[in-house]
C-alpha cells in the first residue's frame, strides 16, 4: 500500500540557496565568525518579531533557560517548578544553575503545568515558575502570570517549541519575565545550535548579556562584574538565522494547515486522540497524537516499515536515572509519555506525503 516516494523523516532541518548564498558571501567578507553585526541584527529580527524590547541570542536553548535563572540570583535552597512532562533540558538548566527542581503534574488538556497543582506546590523556598509552552500551545499563560504576581515570584517562559506561537495576539515568551527560545535542528528555524532570550526588563537584559560573555560588560575588557559563562553565539550562525527568520511566516502557516491535514484526516480513527489546539493562536512545533499504551510501540514499528519515521514523546522527568530522587503523584505525565507519539511534522512535507502516512494509519487500525 506504500505509495511514498522516499522516506519520510519524522523531522528535517529546511535550509535552502538563501542560506547557501548568505554563508559564502558572509565567508568572503572576512568575517571573523565570532558574534558581531551579523547577531545583532538577528536579535533585533527575533525581538521584532516576538515584541519584546530586549532579544539575546546564545549557544543553545538549554544555556538560554541557565541564563535566565542565573540573572535572578536564585541560591541553592530556592526552589523552581517545572512541569513533569517536557524535554529534560528544562529540569537540567535549573540544577545546573544551582536551585532546585520541583516537579509538577500536567494538565491532559493541554499538556502544560496542572495550575491548580502549581498553586499547591508553591512553597516559602519557591521563588520561580518555569511554564514550558509545549508544542506551542499555553492557554492558560495569563493565569500564570497571575499566580506568579500573586506570590511574588519570577516566571520564566520555556518556549522553545513556541516559535510563532501566540495567546490572544500575542507571542508566547512575552508574558513572563523571562522568555527562552530554541534553535536546535528540529525546530521550525535552526541556526543547528542555538537559543534567545527576550524579556522587557533592560536590568535582566543586562545582566544577562554579562552573564554570557564571562561576566563582563564589554567584549574584550577582562573587567568581570558578575559570575558568568561563555555562552556566546556566532555570527556565521547568526547568517543562517536572518534567512531562516525571513522564512518564518510562511513556516508558521504551514505548520498549522499541516496539523490541520493530519486532524482532519485522522478524525475517525477512533484509536487516535489529538490535544486540543487553536490553530489560530499556535504553530504546532510537531504534531502530537495519543494512542493506546500498548499500541503505540507498535504503531511506530509499523510506520517505520512504511518508511515513515516517528518519535516517541518525552518520559515523565521522574522515571529518569538523574531524577531517581523524585517523588510525587504524576499520573498524567506518566499516561501521556507513554501514550504520546510525534508524527512527520518537516515543514516542507507535501500534501500527498500527510495523505499517505494517514493512509497508514489507518491501515494499522483496521479491523
Amino acid at each position: 500500500m506504500n505509495n511514498l516516494i522516499k522516506k519520510i523523516n519524522q523531522i528535517e532541518p529546511w535550509i535552502g540557496e538563501e542560506e547557501k548564498k548568505a554563508v559564502a558571501e558572509y565567508m568572503d567578507s572576512g568575517a571573523w565568525l565570532t558574534e558581531f553585526k551579523k547577531t545583532r541584527e538577528f536579535e533585533k529580527m527575533i525581538a521584532d518579531y516576538v515584541g519584546s524590547k530586549y532579544a539575546l541570542v546564545v549557544s543553545n536553548g538549554t544555556v538560554s533557560l541557565i541564563t535566565a535563572l542565573l540573572a535572578l540570583d536564585l541560591k541553592q535552597e530556592d526552589e523552581v517548578i517545572v512541569p513533569d512532562f517536557t524535554m529534560i533540558a528544562s529540569a537540567n538548566a535549573i540544577v545546573l544553575a544551582g536551585a532546585k527542581p520541583v516537579f509538577v503534574d500536567i494538565n491532559k488538556e493541554n499538556l502544560c503545568l496542572d495550575l491548580e497543582k502549581t498553586k499547591a506546590a508553591i512553597g516559602k523556598k519557591t521563588k520561580v515558575i518555569m511554564l514550558v509552552a509545549l508544542n506551542g500551545r499555553c492557554p492558560e499563560v495569563e493565569k500564570f502570570v497571575d499566580l506568579a504576581k500573586e506570590h511574588n515570584l519570577f516566571l520564566i517562559e520555556d518556549a522553545a517549541q513556541a516559535l510563532g506561537s501566540r495567546y490572544k495576539g500575542k507571542h508566547l515568551g512575552t508574558f513572563g519575565d523571562i522568555g527562552s527560545f530554541s534553535f536546535s535542528s528540529p525546530k521550525i528555524i535552526t541556526t543547528g545550535q542555538g537559543g534567545a532570550l527576550v524579556t522587557d526588563s533592560e536590568a535582566f537584559y543586562q545582566k544577562m548579556l554579562r552573564i554570557k560573555d564571562f561576566g563582563r560588560a564589554q567584549a574584550g575588557i577582562d573587567y568581570h562584574e558578575v559570575m558568568g559563562l561563555n555562552f556566546k553565539f556566532t555570527d556565521l550562525q547568526a547568517v543562517i538565522g536572518i534567512e531562516q527568520m525571513k522564512k518564518l511566516a510562511w513556516r508558521v502557516e504551514r505548520k498549522k494547515e499541516i496539523y490541520k491535514i493530519y486532524r482532519d484526516l485522522l478524525k475517525n480513527v477512533k484509536e487516535i486522540e489529538f490535544i486540543k489546539t487553536d490553530l489560530q493562536d499556535t504553530a504546532p512545533w510537531f504534531i502530537d497524537i495519543l494512542v493506546a499504551q500498548d499500541k503505540r510501540d507498535e504503531l511506530a514499528k509499523f510506520l517505520k516499515e512504511q518508511g515513515i519515521g516517528t518519535r516517541p514523546f518525552y518520559p515523565a522527568i521522574h522515571t529518569q536515572p538523574p531524577y531517581s530522587w523524585v517523588k510525587g503523584d504524576f499520573k498524567v505525565s506518566q499516561d501521556i509519555s507513554e501514550r504520546g507519539l510525534w508524527l512527520p511534522s518537516s515543514s516542507f512535507l507535501k500534501d500527498e506525503e500527510i495523505i499517505a502516512i494517514c493512509e497508514a494509519i489507518k491501515e494499522f487500525f483496521k479491523d
